[in-house]
């Protein structure tokens, strides 16, 4: 082999190498934004809103509560019945010795749709939709997604707090999942987030948790695609 070809050689190997390093996250062949849905049926508590189920960029709860800032930052909503169980979660969390505090509940179209563009921005889009929903398909829009940190104060390092153990063992008896697990995102199109939870009620939450399956298959098992 010359060194000409041996050159080339090495420049398309560095080249695949570059590649492979940065789409080894992403899904080339995903269906991900790709024949979008309108959610039909917003107010179900097991209500998919994924990158190809969209909510209505009007839609809002109509039963958001406040939640305690005993528990959470100021000027936090989650439905009622997420706001109800979250308390009670966090409540006895704390009885046991650990700090649960909700950091980001409901977000509106347009919150999300402002998040989203700043990721853009200062990330690039396809970072941005790897670690940030796009408007409309936010589960948080849906007032029963929450992001939670413990007593460290940074929710980016939740998953080695005692407190991510705690859930780990709990969060389902109050009703809620963790939503975009490790090695998922190939199913939810998100990465592993080990803060966010999604509340889908106890008999769901438990069904999940126990089959270890995330809310988009147990939606296509039940409904199709």
């Amino acid at each position: 082999m010359n060194e000409k070809k041996f050159r080339i050689c090495i420049y398309t190997v560095l080249f695949i190498l570059v590649i492979v390093f940065f789409t080894k996250d992403f899904n080339l062949f995903s269906d991900f934004y790709k024949n979008i849905k309108q959610v039909k049926h917003p107010n179900q508590l097991d209500v998919l809103v994924n990158k190809n189920y969209q909510l209505p960029k009007n839609y809002m709860p109509s039963d958001l509560k406040e939640v305690s800032v005993e528990f959470a930052f100021e000027h936090k909503y989650l439905r009622k019945d997420a706001k109800e169980a979250f308390e009670k979660m966090a409540q006895h969390a704390k009885q046991d010795g650990y700090q649960i505090i909700l950091v980001s509940a409901y977000r509106s179209y347009s919150y999300q749709d402002e998040l989203y563009q700043h990721y853009v921005k200062t990330s690039g889009k396809n970072y941005a939709d790897r670690c940030s929903a796009r408007p409309g398909h936010s589960e948080h829009q849906t007032g029963l997604a929450l992001d939670i940190m413990g007593e460290n104060g940074d929710y980016n390092s939740f998953e080695s707090t005692k407190e991510f153990k705690w859930m780990q063992e709990h969060a389902s008896q109050y009703g809620f999942i963790l939503r975009y697990p490790k090695d998922g995102y190939d199913i939810t199109g998100f990465k592993y987030e080990p803060w966010h939870y999604r509340y889908v009620g106890k008999k769901l939450a438990h069904y999940l948790t126990e089959n270890n399956i995330t809310l988009d298959e147990y939606y296509f098992k039940k409904y199709g695609k």
